[in-house]
């Protein structure tokens, strides 16, 4: 039943990001995040395919929590855990190095890594505009935007819905 399936990505992700907060005044809880992409992609992007869904939701958890590839693959399967994968940061890289990498990589990604990907960009524009991390000055905001644009602007076409989406919130980008 593909909705026990989904939930039981946004049930694991909840429970590997049950102590994080993210970056804003009130310091939301993370898993907001991940279930805004996953919301996102289905009401959008009107992407049905399951394992992007379920991809968009697990996409931090090899990144900012102790879930291993492994694990993922034996729980979501192959498909998930490739999308996963090609989305997550290797993170005894720098910082810089690591957003270099994302421009670099964007051509390459596969459809639900693309898909993911755009999804989260522009989540993350829409949470930096209206709730700012608290001690991020307005140049490092506008610097994201503009990062996450090169990001996006390489990335394969997969869905004109998705990049409508983006392109509106980095309209809202700070001045």
């Amino acid at each position: 039943m593909p909705a026990a399936q989904l939930l039981d990505a946004v049930m694991f992700a909840a429970e590997r990001h049950r102590n994080q907060r993210r970056k804003d005044v009130e310091a939301s809880p993370y898993i907001n995040h991940p279930i805004a992409l996953a919301h996102l992609l289905a009401t959008v992007g009107r992407v049905d395919d399951l394992d992007v869904l379920r991809a968009a939701v697990l996409h931090d958890t090899l990144e900012d929590t102790a879930t291993s590839e492994a694990e993922l693959r034996e729980r979501f399967g192959d498909a998930v855990a490739d999308i996963v994968m090609e989305v997550t940061d290797d993170k005894s890289l720098p910082k810089q190095r690591r957003k270099e990498l994302q421009i670099e990589h964007a051509p390459h990604k596969s459809r639900g890594a693309a898909l993911v990907k755009l999804a989260d960009k522009t989540c993350n524009l829409r949470d930096i505009a209206t709730a700012p991390p608290a001690d991020w000055p307005i140049i490092r905001r506008q610097e994201y935007f503009d990062w996450a644009k090169r990001v996006v602007d390489g990335l394969p076409p997969v869905s004109e819905a998705m990049l409508a989406a983006f392109r509106a919130e980095y309209q809202k980008r700070p001045s």
